[in-house]
């Protein structure tokens, strides 16, 4: 009697957790869906170890419920093919079991760990894992497993915007083997790497500092071609 009292008593903690992170990652989205689409100025600076990349002032357009640009001063995108990624909305998009993974600090926050498995077995993304800030309901770092495109994880601060979950800054980690420059673009290389094509299985950074919003005033779907 006194297991089975016991066993009970753990399921139905185990409930209320899930429960609780559900309800939590609700409140997330309900934050984030207050974006229908926005433009937003920031400082680019990509770390890709086999490249001089110069950092860039750029514009990045996004628009529900997955359409993400990121444009630079010459019209032109360094950003690997997987960065839909980097926006919440997207990692949110779908349906997915929640699951509660407990706590985990980001610096000396403490965050409540959560994943999220999608239902179809068919969808690009394996699975997504989010810190999340109770306090001020934003999402601190994500960590996205895809079937086509790698692994990603953002890391993200906020400040004037985080009642719409949107950074201050980004911090976009990717693998640089699914990093493609443009057609007619080049770059010098890094002395290191000898220009060999096995360097480029490294990890990549994105780190996106944002000067401004304008948010749901429209973005045209030209835009995105």
């Amino acid at each position: 009697m006194k297991l089975l009292i016991v066993t009970l008593f753990c399921l139905c903690s185990f409930a209320a957790a899930a429960q609780d992170a559900e309800a939590l990652v609700k409140k997330i989205k309900v934050k984030i869906d207050l974006v229908n689409n926005y433009e937003a100025g920031a400082t680019m600076k990509t770390n890709v170890t086999f490249l001089k990349v110069p950092e860039a002032q750029v514009k990045i357009y996004f628009k529900k419920p997955n359409l993400l640009k990121i444009k630079n001063e010459k019209g032109i995108s360094f950003v690997p093919k997987g960065a839909v990624s980097m926006n919440l909305s997207n990692i949110l998009n779908g349906q997915y079991s929640i699951i509660d993974a407990g706590y985990d600090k980001i610096g000396t926050v403490k965050t409540r760990v959560v994943k999220l498995l999608p239902t179809d077995d068919n969808a690009d993304v394996v699975l997504s894992t989010l810190y999340i800030d109770e306090t001020n309901l934003v999402v601190l770092k994500a960590k996205t497993t895809t079937r086509e495109n790698g692994s990603y994880q953002l890391e993200m601060t906020y400040g004037k915007y985080k009642d719409y979950c949107l950074p201050d800054k980004l911090i976009f980690t990717f693998n640089t083997k699914d990093y493609k420059l443009p057609k007619g673009v080049t770059f010098d290389f890094d002395d290191d790497t000898n220009n060999k094509p096995a360097e480029k299985n490294k990890t990549g950074k994105a780190e996106i500092t944002f000067s401004s919003y304008t948010i749901n005033k429209g973005v045209d779907d030209a835009v995105f071609k």
